[in-house]
């Protein structure tokens, strides 16, 4: 599928006047062996604002545009990623109880979309992704949300482990599956803030991020079969913990 010109940003100084501003940028394309001060700015940059740099052949670049890129062409993001902390803050402030969701290698962009659609309809107030290895929240991503991804926070982080430190910092419990877990998911304590962690439906949950979750459930299934989608899974979940708010 082509990419729309105005959902780029080609050429050095256009790419560093658009990460000054804060416009929100979802990756970075930089030719390979490509040097100077202002690239040494688009890296710092990039540091400062957590979004993620891929180095490519100039074909690669090429192939996006016909326009003088110098050596970078970035993704102008369709959402307005957000700080964690901030979102934590906010959420409290108005009096809810953080129920969260963030994303372990789920690459499939309609499958984000699907899950940040039952995210908004069950009530959770953000989606917590890494700046690597997520699908990109494209065009395609927001179709599959029917507009929900632009109704949720979503926080993009560096380090997913950091993001539970944070989590934990703030007295937000961190949930995760696992098949031989003893606890179903309908016995969780929902009705305390949390946060969900949703695995890639191959690997699962990394066994880094699992083992720093404060519960693991399952979710019980009537035929012996593999495991749900991921976005159906998330989807089972958040509508338990969506039962266990409104009884409350």
């Amino acid at each position: 599928m082509p990419v729309k010109q105005n959902a780029l940003v080609i050429g050095r100084q256009p790419l560093v006047e658009a990460l000054q501003s804060g416009k929100a940028i979802d990756k970075i394309l930089l030719q390979k062996n490509a040097s100077g001060e202002v690239i040494s700015s688009i890296r710092k940059l990039s540091r400062d604002h957590n979004v993620p740099i891929q180095l490519v052949p100039v074909e690669k670049l090429n192939g996006l545009t016909r326009a003088n890129h110098q050596g970078v062409v970035a993704f102008v993001a369709r959402v307005q990623y957000m700080d964690l902390q901030q979102v934590i803050d906010h959420v409290v402030s108005e009096g809810a109880s953080p129920l969260f969701l963030m994303l372990d290698g789920v690459t499939d962009v309609r499958n984000i979309g699907a899950i940040a659609r039952s995210a908004v309809c069950c009530g959770a107030q953000a989606i917590i992704i890494p700046d690597k290895g997520v699908g990109a929240l494209n065009e395609e991503a927001m179709k599959s949300s029917a507009g929900a991804l632009e109704q949720i926070h979503i926080c993009r982080v560096n380090s997913l482990l950091k993001a539970v430190d944070t989590l934990h910092l703030n007295g937000i419990k961190v949930f995760t599956s696992e098949m031989r877990a003893e606890e179903n998911v309908f016995e969780l304590p929902f009705t305390d803030p949390c946060c969900i962690i949703m695995g890639d439906e191959g690997k699962g949950v990394q066994p880094h991020l699992a083992k720093a979750a404060d519960h693991f459930f399952k979710i019980p299934m009537a035929a012996s079969f593999d495991s749900f989608n991921v976005s159906v899974a998330t989807g089972i979940i958040l509508y338990e913990a969506m039962k266990h708010r409104m009884g409350k």
